[in-house]
């Protein structure tokens, strides 16, 4: 009876030495891009009932694929690469990278951060598909619609509205339109810029000893070993995983810049869910509610009520027939957040867990967009919301599949998302 006990603890010990951790992911190696991602390139068309016409749509977007937004993850890999080539302990999967380092500097040269002929054609995809999904918003008998559009200072943005714009001229020369852009629009499109409360939680707060314990024993090493050379002598394990990470960073967003790469070759499965996590986890601490702070998702405040008045405008004067936003990915999860749409929004005290429930590519990839449409009923004339996040229809209210909500019930549902001190 003893030995049989014996070997029943034993069996119980390997199976938990060698079990899987339940918070692993398993993600492809496109979808640990992550926010770097590309556009999805196949949507659905919108349908909806026969009974509801589409009379109003409030966008939110993020611009479109971009060449990287500086140069200095190309710099520093450049740097330690350089250094194990002197040291002579480079490998030819090291000189590989290297080689794909040089290249996205050279692409990327005077075109750092700048929309690219990718993210043009996504936001030329997203205007067509919408003009077609609800085309009552834009045309009107013998006459076009009014469209109102805003985009951040960035160029990027600026220029994903352009393009978006011009589509949709391209569909109906007979659609007005008019179009700011700048700092003007920093109140609603870069709050992160300006919300000093914000800004010193970035620098100083909480979440960096959440982030940095989680880096720390997430971030893989082999990967810069492979690059380096088992011969190379790194200072630490931290510089180990500062190589992998910067490897990770030039890798993942090749694909937003259309420069083909193949991440097997230079990480495993397994790492490269890892290193997302580490991008995925340092996204959700600084720009979503969590139970460290809300205060990441509460600078969304004057978007969302800019949002809910927007539409009570249309529904009391009948114009514009579409308000256009086009800003970055720190406007949209921030505002998904405070909306606490499904997949947006997460609260634990299990940080492990994020990358399970809160998954940035799903978020927000290259010209992510929500996208509130008011409809009106034919035989009531009442009005219904639904939203659409990324072109796909979302239940506004948790714990709920309606995807149709009268507007009275979704604006008091938004109006409460508000922090008390903007409520209205």
């Amino acid at each position: 009876m003893h030995k049989f006990l014996t070997l029943i603890l034993a069996s119980v010990a390997a199976v938990t030495v060698f079990a899987a951790d339940p918070t692993d992911t398993h993600y492809s190696y496109s979808e640990c891009r992550g926010s770097w991602s590309p556009y999805p390139d196949e949507v659905n068309p919108a349908v909806y009932p026969d009974s509801l016409t589409p009379v109003f749509i409030n966008h939110v977007g993020r611009h479109g694929a971009r060449y990287p937004a500086s140069s200095a993850s190309c710099i520093k890999l450049a740097d330690y690469l350089n250094k194990a080539d002197s040291a002579g302990t480079i490998t030819p999967q090291g000189r590989r990278l290297a080689k794909l380092n040089e290249l996205v500097m050279t692409r990327s040269n005077g075109r750092w951060g700048a929309l690219d002929s990718l993210g043009e054609a996504e936001q030329r995809a997203l205007a067509t598909r919408m003009f077609y999904n609800f085309g009552e918003v834009f045309s009107k008998p013998g006459a076009g619609s009014r469209i109102d559009a805003i985009s951040s200072y960035s160029p990027r943005c600026m220029m994903s509205m352009y393009t978006f714009l011009h589509q949709l001229d391209r569909m109906d020369n007979r659609i007005e339109f008019t179009a700011t852009t700048g700092r003007c629009n920093s109140a609603l499109m870069r709050p992160f810029d300006l919300d000093t409360a914000f800004i010193e939680y970035r620098k100083n707060g909480p979440w960096h000893q959440v982030y940095d314990d989680f880096f720390g024993t997430t971030c893989p090493t082999a990967p810069a070993r492979r690059l380096m050379g088992e011969r190379y002598s790194f200072s630490s394990d931290d510089e180990m995983r500062q190589v992998s990470w910067t490897a990770y960073n030039v890798v993942a967003g090749c694909a937003a810049m259309s420069v083909q790469v193949d991440a097997k070759e230079y990480f495993t499965e397994s790492e490269y869910n890892a290193l997302w996590s580490c991008l995925n986890m340092r996204q959700y601490l600084v720009r979503t509610a969590t139970t460290i702070s809300t205060l990441p998702a509460d600078i969304a405040a004057d978007l969302l009520a800019d949002l809910i008045s927007s539409t009570d405008r249309f529904i009391a004067e009948g114009a514009p027939a579409a308000r256009l936003r086009f800003g970055h990915a720190e406007t949209l999860m921030p505002l998904l957040s405070l909306m606490r749409l499904r997949g947006c929004y997460y609260m634990t005290n299990y940080f492990d867990t994020v990358g399970l429930h809160w998954r940035d590519f799903y978020v927000v990839p290259m010209a992510a967009n929500l996208q509130m449409i008011l409809f009106r009923a034919q035989k009531s004339g009442r009005y219904y919301l639904r939203v659409d996040l990324n072109e796909q229809p979302v239940p506004l209210q948790p714990n709920s599949s309606t995807v149709y909500l009268p507007w009275d019930d979704a604006r008091k549902y938004l109006q409460r998302c508000l922090p008390l001190d903007k409520q209205f």
